[in-house]
């Protein structure tokens, strides 16, 4: 797999990006298995989160014996520096590493958020210092709020953008557009997540995904793959997919093609087909 430079880290990382998610709830020897898979395929880079249920117990193990050939990926939700120093301290332990590659404030949503990770009591003069102690060496964000994650590059020079960069949205409003367009700018490692989400549930309706909360498009090779070259087309360095194995390895499978024959007026036709009878039911507005 052809690696690809994150922004101005320094770092080549793999198009396709290990979510922690594929190993929550799974078995270790499961996650195992998976974590083997995605390395035996050329992906080396790994992001979790402690709020993903138990994923950080059953990716450390897995991922133990490889830590020196990965990039690995952390995060934290909270905004305080008393809760977010104890989750990255949690986290290097269930982890079982001594730094993380990239760390990053997770799915800021709000100004106000941002405020707070600013302040004085706020979590960001603990990350920094992190980074100056080498137990992180890149910062980060995530976000799902187009205007919170502008507000936090402009207040610090985070290296890594991990955001929704979703063809329904976009063709509906152009949701990230503009945040992509400031990472170009700015050299900013920009990734994508719910490349393949596709709508919002159906009240009752039956999950094939289950730790998916919107509908994933599967089962239509052709438009999974239209949506992977669309978010490829807007800068995205790499594209996380849903949480579970099976669109996971679909995803490694179809990079190369999809880096090798890029995004087309037919993929268009197609996502632009399926949108309409779509529109009014997006995963967020």
């Amino acid at each position: 797999m052809k690696k690809r430079k994150l922004g101005n880290t320094g770092m080549e990382i793999s198009p396709v990006i290990f979510g922690g998610i594929i190993c929550m709830n799974e078995t270790p020897e499961d996650s195992k298995r998976f974590v083997s898979y995605a390395l035996e395929n050329g992906v080396n880079y790994f992001d979790v989160a402690p709020s993903y249920a138990d994923a950080e117990i059953k990716l450390g193990p897995a991922l133990e014996p490889y830590r020196k050939d990965v990039f690995l990926a952390c995060k934290t939700g909270r905004r305080d520096e008393a809760g977010g120093k104890k989750e990255f301290e949690s986290s290097l332990r269930q982890l079982r590493t001594d730094f993380f590659d990239n760390y990053q404030l997770h799915a800021l949503s709000s100004l106000s958020e941002v405020d707070e990770a600013f302040s004085s009591s706020g979590i960001m003069p603990y990350l920094i210092q992190m980074k100056e102690k080498g137990y992180a060496r890149h910062l980060g964000i995530t976000a799902h709020n187009e205007d919170a994650a502008i507000e936090a590059l402009n207040r610090y020079p985070f290296e890594t953008v991990l955001f929704p960069v979703n063809w329904a949205l976009n063709l509906k409003t152009g949701f990230g557009d503009r945040l992509s367009m400031i990472c170009a700018s700015r050299n900013v490692g920009f990734l994508a997540i719910k490349a393949l989400a596709h709508r919002s549930w159906d009240e009752g309706e039956a999950r094939r995904y289950p730790k998916s909360w919107c509908k994933t498009i599967y089962d239509n090779d052709a438009l999974s793959v239209a949506a992977l070259k669309f978010s490829l087309s807007k800068g995205a360095i790499a594209i996380d997919p849903p949480g579970n194995f099976e669109q996971f390895q679909f995803t490694v499978e179809h990079i190369a093609e999809c880096m090798e024959n890029p995004f087309s007026d037919e993929d268009l036709k197609l996502l632009k087909q399926e949108f309409e009878p779509i529109k009014e039911r997006m995963i967020f507005n």
